[in-house]
């Protein structure tokens, strides 16, 4: 039976560490708080550390596309909003759009692909087949 599709929203308040000497936030900045909220969302889709250790099998970003719209800046508080997107064989995929919570202006959106992989071997793995059944609508024609 279909689940709703898994979101996920994270709240980060911009550090000093997190800008140029400007107070800009930097663009790393920006992919280590859409990590968190990443995380965070693969836990609410199953994948728990503790899980992913014991079956050796863990997610891998393979592709980043991420537009930056507008600067967030030192004392903000960026509100981050993830969506599982996609499922294929053995890949999946996460939007993420981040916006700042004084004025709800979108700071950034983002897109990420990840592989499932055993470690220590690497090798790509299948996603897990309840995905299918959870989050069928989200399956994707995968092209060779």
């Amino acid at each position: 039976m279909p689940e709703p599709i898994p979101t996920f929203t994270s709240r980060e308040e911009v550090m000093f560490f997190d800008t140029d000497c400007a107070g800009v936030v930097h663009n790393l900045a920006y992919l280590r708080m859409i990590e968190t909220c990443r995380t965070k969302l693969a836990r609410a889709m199953g994948m728990d550390f503790k899980g992913m250790t014991e079956a050796g099998c863990f997610p891998a970003v393979v592709r980043t596309e991420i537009d930056y719209r507008r600067p967030a800046r030192l004392g903000d508080t960026l509100i981050i909003n993830g969506r599982l997107e996609g499922l294929q064989r053995a890949r999946f995929s996460c939007s993420f759009e981040m916006r700042r919570e004084d004025d709800d202006a979108q700071l950034v959106t983002c897109r990420q692909v990840m592989a499932m992989v055993a470690l220590p071997s690497g090798r790509p793995q299948r996603l897990d087949p309840s995905w299918a059944e959870r989050w069928g609508e989200l399956l994707l024609v995968e092209t060779a």
